[in-house]
């Protein structure tokens, strides 16, 4: 027999283009109409992406023509434009719906393990030595890293009479991270809903005040936070951060076509852990050679830095003290991590 509930049930296989997550989840079904053998899912979502409908109806095809029983199948769409970014009332913000930010730069990867943290860090440190205010969200709530790297785990946020949360402030650059609301032992056990409302909260509840640059720590994926993100502030640009390896570019290609499905300008391609380097300048290259400047290439997109892979960069962040906060004189890892942020510096001004 044909239920709502086995249509539904059938439905939470059809995942929203380019992320994880299902379309029943992220409530885009509006109403499932059951006439006889036929079957009429209705369907809202708000996009300019005319792939996101396309891929969303081939989708629901396919899982419920595979039901044995069921006829017709029709999808009713309600197609909306986005909602438009508000800006904090100063025309010099930039597409911005966060008051006094003037640019929104997620900074993410397909996968975990690709050294994303340590580039947003140091990214966002980089661009404060260089003159710009900054500030920097870690939005990876299961995960979070950010505290630990600025050595700041110890500090905790306080809040304003207003309920807003007063970022901590470390090494020159404003940051709000699930781990310094949390002890180093303690994990974030939150479902879905909840892990939107943190990050939310993080984004438009803070008092970031007056900033050049937002920098946003993605979680490792295309999930509920990711797109969350995407619905919630006007996003600038994106940077990607892979290693060389084919594992890692796959999967960097996924984050890139979920930034394109959410009309996300992608900034370009940072490869980490780009070679080995020892004492004699012999450069090895531990996961594969011109990764990043192949995939650039593939998307049609800059390569914004070469990270080379560094012990002491580990031994810094473990230590609370991040690599670009040396002089980049004396570090090449630290000069990698300037010329990234010039090149990001460039690309949006």
């Amino acid at each position: 027999m044909i239920t709502e509930d086995l249509i539904r049930e059938k439905l939470g296989e059809v995942s929203y283009p380019g992320f994880s997550r299902d379309i029943v989840s992220f409530g885009l079904v509006k109403g499932v109409v059951i006439d006889g053998d036929d079957v009429t899912v209705q369907i809202s979502l708000a996009t300019r992406d005319p792939n996101i409908p396309r891929g969303i109806h081939e989708g629901i095809e396919s899982v419920l023509n595979a039901v044995e029983g069921i006829g017709k199948v029709s999808i009713d769409f309600d197609i909306q434009d986005p909602p438009e970014p508000v800006t904090g009332g100063d025309p010099s913000a930039g597409q911005s719906s966060i008051p006094g930010v003037k640019k929104i730069i997620a900074v993410a990867s397909g996968k975990g393990g690709v050294g994303k943290s340590t580039v947003s860090t140091n990214l966002a440190i980089a661009l404060s030595k260089a003159g710009a205010k900054v500030g920097l969200c870690d939005c990876d709530l299961y995960g979070p890293s950010v505290a630990l790297m600025l050595g700041a785990a110890d500090m905790q946020p306080m809040a304003t009479e207003q309920n807003e949360i007063i970022p901590i402030e470390a090494h020159g650059i404003k940051a709000i991270s699930m781990g310094f609301l949390l002890s180093d032992d303690s994990p974030v056990i939150v479902r879905g809903p909840l892990a939107t409302r943190y990050t939310q909260q993080f984004l438009r509840q803070c008092v970031w005040g007056e900033l050049d640059y937002l920098i946003l720590d993605l979680p490792p994926g295309t999930g509920d936070i990711q797109l969350t993100i995407s619905q919630t502030v006007a996003v600038d640009a994106a940077v990607v951060v892979t290693t060389p390896q084919e594992v890692a570019l796959i999967d960097a290609r996924k984050a890139a076509s979920m930034f394109e499905k959410v009309n996300v300008p992608i900034a370009g391609i940072v490869e980490n852990m780009a070679w080995f380097e020892c004492d004699l300048g012999t450069r090895y290259y531990i996961f594969g050679e011109g990764g990043g400047t192949r995939e650039a290439d593939r998307l049609g997109v800059p390569l914004l830095g070469q990270i080379p892979l560094d012990p002491p960069t580990r031994q810094h962040a473990d230590e609370g003290q991040p690599v670009a906060t040396l002089d980049s004189k004396e570090s090449s890892i630290s000069a990698a991590f300037a010329d990234l942020a010039g090149m990001v510096k460039t690309l949006l001004n």
